[in-house]
């Protein structure tokens, strides 16, 4: 199998006869199959895809509403391409990208293509400036040069894809979880289509959860496997502030003076105190981590169904 095109679906049942459509008139010559992932769809999602599948879909339906992260683990787990294509069934990504960021993968052996949305039909308040802005301060602090960390449509070798560790909401830093991995990674723009069935299943309280991702982030790219470097640091750092100052108060007191119920006494003890506990928390997810990398690999969703018309067929058989 050459390509595979993992699509992440949620209540997008007027979509599927035109998404499925596209891609097919999109990938003609090319040995290709498509996972659909039907991310606990309260509409008649399953029911269209079952209507319109054809040999080459499988649907791969999940108990529940996930997230699209998990629906995209899922559906990367499923994938036997040589390539992975991830993208969004809203019909917003063209598929008809898709051979361009196969043949720029293929050619010049990336790790990884993202998609750069040219002419983003968003808008520009809510949606547009936000993400340029967010853009900015996720380059500069992963250092991972992606334009468009918001465009789902990207390609990746198999490799990196199988070995991402999607879970939470990480699937908008696929580009910098594949680059902890050592793979390479380039940006081709893409063209953006304006949503027309359906509404946007994104808001403005997903900021909050975006900064949060990009700490986490930061945090695994310079300290994952090293945590006792963050923690020990600052711990001691901050021990030895509290330390010198404990000192300079000692003197003060043998000096005559009172000291009892300064506030830098109580900044002292509780910057000593504070170091102390960084530093046991610092040992304590060195421990953590050790076990995290040696223990059994579990996977963050329940799969409902797996839905592949051709194997129906041979069943009825």
């Amino acid at each position: 199998m050459k390509l595979s095109i993992v699509v992440t679906l949620y209540n997008e049942e007027d979509n599927i006869k035109p998404l499925l459509s596209q891609i097919d008139e999109a990938l003609t010559g090319i040995d290709y199959e498509v996972i659909l992932v039907d991310d606990g769809s309260r509409d008649r999602t399953v029911q269209r895809i079952k209507q319109y599948a054809s040999h080459r879909v499988r649907l791969i339906r999940l108990h529940k509403n996930y997230g699209q992260t998990a629906a995209m683990s899922a559906g990367i787990e499923e994938a036997e391409g040589d390539y992975i294509v991830t993208m969004d069934g809203d019909l917003q990504n063209d598929p008809s990208d898709i051979p361009m960021l196969l043949k720029k993968i293929e050619s010049e052996n990336w790790g990884v293509v993202a998609g750069k949305r040219k002419n983003r039909k968003d808008g520009l308040v809510l949606r547009k400036f936000p993400s340029k802005i967010a853009n900015l301060i996720i380059r500069s602090l992963t250092k991972v040069e992606v334009s468009d960390y918001g465009c789902t449509l990207r390609i990746m070798e198999r490799d990196v894809a199988k070995n991402l560790g999607l879970y939470g909401e990480l699937h908008r830093f696929i580009p910098v979880l594949a680059q902890l991995q050592g793979a390479t990674i380039t940006n081709m723009d893409v063209k953006h289509h304006p949503r027309i069935h359906g509404r946007s299943n994104y808001g403005m309280d997903r900021t909050s959860r975006v900064i949060s991702d990009l700490l986490l982030m930061v945090f695994f790219q310079r300290y994952a496997k090293r945590p006792m470097h963050l923690f020990g640091g600052i711990g001691f750092f901050t021990f030895a502030i509290g330390s010198i100052i404990s000192l300079y108060l000692l003197v003060v007191k043998i000096m005559g003076e009172d000291i009892w119920g300064r506030p830098l006494l109580l900044l002292s003890i509780t910057m000593i105190i504070g170091g102390i506990q960084l530093v046991t928390f610092g040992i304590m997810s060195e421990i953590l981590m050790r076990t995290y990398f040696e223990s059994q690999n579990k996977k963050i969703y329940r799969i409902k169904e797996i839905y592949h018309k051709e194997r129906e067929a041979e069943k009825a058989i």
